[in-house]
């Protein structure tokens, strides 16, 4: 019966060719802003070259609240994490480090600028990178200050072109380093490890031991199997708690988070130290929804009518004996093979839109891809869009009376 079914929603989609382009273009343009926004999303907070991100939480952000709704946000001082945020229950590793400035870098005359992060030893325990040439720099590199870097693939090659680049040195922020390893390049979309370059936080010029709350630090750590999520942050939020805050202020927010739940507290900034990742799913379902709605009703329109336009195929069938499921059936399943052509359309034309956007720079070190994830979330979306825009159009004729529908008009 299926593969009746199927032969007959081919041959009628054939037949009614400007229906099937128009339809296809509403699925197509949808679809692609679907798997666009997926795509991203799963770039910037899915597995990468930082394998260790699954149990990652980070602080980025340290908020001061005030009396009238005075706000102070910035990062925090090196000082805030080395005293507070080291010895956590259940946390294996901690990095501090900052954020990645633009530095100019030389080699032979040849000036690039390039991404540059100071960090410590701990941070290539938090972020396992899988290392191309060489090894990290360590504790003891830290601790002595040594001028030693960890770059990327691609600014080993802008800088140094072919051959080993460990051993080799840079001149970059007006410091000279040797390159004592090298790894794949990080997508700026991945805040937290992202740079080009990697250098000893204690080769800063500026003392580490600056006293205060605001800063220029991040700080990061890796939960242990098993640990409690909800301890770790209660004991540093009790830890910071004790602190004393700047005159006119009253309260901290500096929580450990994931990722995601990191960049949605900067979306929804307020004194609440609960996650705010709920507030924001919601948000991206409901711009997801109206998204997928707007075309979903224009198909149901279109649906309608072409069901009106086959009204009196529709009567001879009833009148043959042909079961409403059975016509609820049929129509489904031509909606369905319509969103499942238009589903692999959209993913070849997102494939195309996302190597535009990998090749145009407009996110540094971007590897924006259709993998298998992306793959499926397209296709379950254009499963229900297909199930949900064909429902209710074929609800609708299989109400219609064989009478009526030979007559052309609806019950």
């Amino acid at each position: 019966m299926w593969r009746h079914h199927l032969a007959v929603a081919v041959k009628v989609l054939l037949r009614r060719k400007i229906f099937t382009l128009v339809s296809l273009f509403g699925i197509v343009a949808t679809l692609v802003i679907l798997v666009l926004i997926a795509a991203m999303l799963d770039h910037g907070f899915g597995p990468g070259p930082d394998t260790g991100r699954g149990r990652v939480l980070a602080v980025m952000r340290v908020s001061l609240f005030g009396d009238g709704g005075r706000m102070m946000s910035a990062q925090g001082t090196y000082a805030l994490f080395d005293r507070q945020a080291r010895h956590l229950p259940g946390a294996e590793n901690l990095a501090i480090f900052s954020s990645p400035i633009a530095a100019d870098a030389f080699v032979d005359g040849r000036k690039q600028t390039l991404a540059m992060k100071r960090t410590d030893g701990g941070f290539w325990r938090v972020f396992s990178f899988a290392f191309l040439e060489g090894r990290p720099f360590t504790e003891a590199d830290v601790q002595r200050a040594d001028f030693v870097a960890v770059v990327t693939a691609s600014a080993r090659d802008r800088l140094l072109g072919d051959g080993p680049a460990v051993g080799r040195p840079i001149e970059i922020g007006g410091q000279r380093f040797t390159i004592v390893g090298v790894v794949p390049d990080v997508s700026e979309m991945r805040n937290l490890p992202y740079a080009d370059v990697w250098v000893p936080l204690t080769t800063e010029r500026t003392p580490l031991d600056q006293e205060g709350i605001l800063g220029g630090y991040q700080a990061a750590l890796v939960a242990g199997p098993g640990a409690s999520i909800a301890l770790i942050r209660e004991t540093f939020d009790e830890r910071v708690s004790r602190l004393e805050l700047p005159a006119g202020m009253h309260r901290l927010v500096a929580p450990f988070e994931t990722p995601f739940e990191g960049w949605a507290r900067q979306m929804f900034p307020d004194d609440d130290p609960r996650s705010k990742a709920p507030r924001l799913i919601a948000l991206l379902a409901v711009l997801g929804g109206l998204i997928a709605l707007l075309p979903a009703v224009n198909l149901v329109n279109l649906n309608i009518s072409r069901i009106m336009e086959r009204s009196s195929e529709i009567g001879v069938r009833k009148a043959f004996g042909a079961s409403s499921r059975a016509l609820v059936a049929q129509f489904v399943v031509e909606n369905v093979l319509l969103t499942m052509v238009g589903a692999v359309l959209a993913l070849v034309v997102s494939a195309a839109l996302l190597g535009v956007i990998n090749r145009s720079g407009l996110i540094a070190h971007a590897q924006l891809a259709v993998n298998v994830r992306i793959f499926l979330i397209g296709l379950g979306l254009a499963l229900v869009f297909g199930v949900v825009s064909g429902v209710y159009p074929a609800w609708r004729m299989s109400r219609l009376h064989p009478v009526a529908a030979l007559k052309g008009g609806a019950r």
